[in-house]
Order: C-alpha cells, then sequence, then structure tokens
C-alpha cells in the first residue's frame, strides 16, 4: 500500500483508511479486530472513528486493541458534533462540549493523543470563534495533532480556514466529505477549496452503501435482503433505494462493470481506484462489515486505471454544472485558451 500526505501537512498516511463504524455494530469486537490486523498486515495505518459510533463503543473496541501495540505506527482519527446524551451541553460545537468529548474519546481509546479531530458537521448554535480557539488549544496541548472538517459547506469551510489564519490558529488540515461516482458535487465548490488551501480529502461511502460494490445491477427491482441500502429505508438513510435507483446511477454502475471486466478487477476495487486517482483525494475510507469486504476493498491498491478508463467512469458519472459553476468554468476556459 502507498502513503500520502495529508494536505500540505507532513503527516503521511496509508491510501486506504479503515472506517471503525461498524465496530461494536454489524461487526462484533473480536470481528473488528480481524479487520483492524489484516488491514494493518495489508499497511495500513490510517483509522477513522467517531466518538457516537455505536455510541462510543467503536473507540473503546479501537482502543482495546491497540494495547500493546506501537501507537506511533498509526493515524488514528475521531470526530465530535452530535450528541453523546440527553443533555442540554451534550451536542454541538461549544467549548465545554469539545473538552468533555475529546476527554471522552481519550479515554474511551485509552491513548495520550488523538491524531486527527474532526468536527462532525457545522453548529449554527455556537460562534466559529469559540469552536476554532478551543480546536486550537487542544493542537497546542499536544492532545490532538491535527484538525479537521466532515459535513460542511464550501463558504463554511473557507470560513473556518480564513478565520484560522487570520487569527494564527491551527488551520483545519482534512476534510471528509461524501465522494463517490454516484455523488460528485462536492468538485463544484469544496475540492477547490481544499486544492488551494492544502486540505486533504478523505471520502466517506466511497461505494455508496453498496450501490457501487457489485451487488447492483440494471433491471434489479429491489435491493438485496439484508443490504445497507435496503436498511436505509427503515433508518432514513441517504443512500436509499428510492434516491438512488434511477438511469443515471445505472448507466454509471453499467460503465462501471466494463471497466472492472477490462481491469480484471472488481466494481469495489474499480470504484475505490477511481477515487485515489481523483485530484485531491489522500485516502478513500473503506467501511467493512466482513473480511471478504475488506479483502476486496484492499485490491484497489496497487494499480492503476488507464486514461482511457478514467475517461469513461468521468464522463459517464460526470454531474453536469449549474448556475453559477457553468460560468465559472467557462471563463477559466477561455482564460486556457487566451494564454
Amino acid at each position: 500500500m502507498d502513503y500520502r500526505y495529508l494536505g500540505r501537512t507532513g503527516l503521511k498516511v496509508s491510501e486506504l483508511c479503515l472506517g471503525a463504524m461498524t465496530f461494536g455494530r454489524e461487526s462484533t469486537e473480536a470481528l473488528s479486530y480481524d479487520l483492524l490486523d489484516r488491514f494493518v498486515a495489508a499497511g495500513g495505518t490510517f483509522i477513522d472513528t467517531a466518538n457516537v459510533y455505536s455510541h462510543g463503543l467503536s473507540e473503546t473496541i479501537l482502543g482495546r486493541w491497540l494495547k500493546g501495540k506501537r501507537r506511533e505506527d498509526f493515524v488514528i482519527a475521531t470526530k465530535v458534533r452530535w450528541a453523546m446524551g440527553e443533555g442540554s451541553n451534550d451536542v454541538g460545537l461549544s467549548r465545554k462540549h469539545i473538552l468533555d468529548s475529546v476527554h471522552d474519546s481519550l479515554r474511551r481509546m485509552d491513548t495520550d493523543y488523538i491524531d486527527l479531530f474532526q468536527i462532525h458537521g457545522w453548529d449554527p448554535g455556537a460562534p466559529l470563534e469559540e469552536t476554532l480557539s478551543v480546536l486550537h488549544h487542544l493542537v497546542q496541548s499536544g492532545k490532538v495533532r491535527y484538525t479537521g472538517a466532515s459535513n460542511v459547506s464550501g463558504w463554511q469551510l473557507q470560513k473556518a480556514i480564513a478565520l484560522s489564519r487570520h487569527m494564527g490558529w491551527e488551520a483545519f488540515s482534512c476534510l471528509q466529505p461524501l465522494y463517490n461516482l454516484l455523488d460528485r458535487t462536492i468538485e463544484w465548490e469544496l475540492l477547490p477549496v481544499c486544492a488551494n488551501e492544502g486540505v486533504g480529502v478523505i471520502p466517506w461511502s466511497p461505494l455508496r452503501g453498496g450501490w457501487l460494490s457489485g451487488k447492483y445491477h440494471r433491471g434489479m427491482e429491489n435491493p438485496p435482503s439484508g443490504t445497507r441500502v435496503e436498511e436505509a429505508a427503515k433508518r432514513g438513510w441517504s443512500e436509499s433505494w428510492e434516491a438512488y435507483a434511477n438511469e443515471r446511477t445505472w448507466t454509471i454502475i453499467d460503465a462501471l462493470f466494463a471497466v472492472a471486466k477490462e481491469a480484471e478487477k472488481t466494481p469495489a476495487q474499480t470504484a475505490l481506484r477511481w477515487l485515489l486517482q481523483r485530484p485531491g483525494v489522500t485516502a478513500p475510507i473503506i467501511g467493512v462489515r466482513t473480511m471478504k469486504h475488506l479483502e476486496d476493498n484492499l485490491g484497489a491498491a496497487g494499480w492503476a486505471l488507464t486514461g482511457a478508463q478514467l475517461e469513461m467512469l468521468n464522463m459517464v458519472s460526470d454531474p453536469g454544472l449549474p448556475y453559477p459553476y457553468d460560468v465559472v468554468a467557462r471563463a477559466h476556459e477561455g482564460r486556457a485558451r487566451a494564454s
């Protein structure tokens, strides 16, 4: 497995990140240990969790697995934002909740520091100065090494970075967005911000809940039983059958199967490889429930799609540019021709 710098930092991470959202939920503690061991054996060093995953159990399982291992060998990421209790201050990005959360995460993972501490979403109730100043304090104290954001808009990310730099505070080094062949709208604004500001990108749901795993194909009328997509309708998750069972999805999946066959790889490996070769992407987060899923996903490393294969996937998955991004793109094209 290759290693990449996280944005403009000097921190190197494995090109695939193991997501721990399934730990303590779909994956038992014993299976979680096996998944971690296999990931590390393949060269993986980057592991992402969050305080709310399995209501803290994901962090606890990760902490137990870390015991007896050389902590410095791993880059551990976690998050703060969503509710961990019923109290009025058990949610959000206030100084109180962030400090309470980081101490709880450190305790659950039984570690002295967090490599990457991310806000899990925007909090309109907390002043941005309050949030960013306490994140800077955590970096200065050594409890956190780098900071990042997830589930934010372009203007929110840019404002946070600009404010941090103006105040001399630690600025976000990483963005964790939804990004895959079916969901490319971050290319309109978020990716340009990241490229301009030197922010690494670690996409979540790179296979969109299984849609790009090879389980789904044109002609299906319902999701397979027991899949995340079937569960999405019950839980209100965004990767539901109703949201994606359309002609655009089937066209993309048709092309994915064709490219995978030509490359002699699985559809999941091909979809992950496409992301790995997208400009600005550091490491897709692979969230797996079984060892079979992990073995398949690990096969995304160590090879490359050809230019023609990339062009095919780019073309069929291009969502088009709405206003004003279409105008901006034409202006850039005109400047390029003039030069």
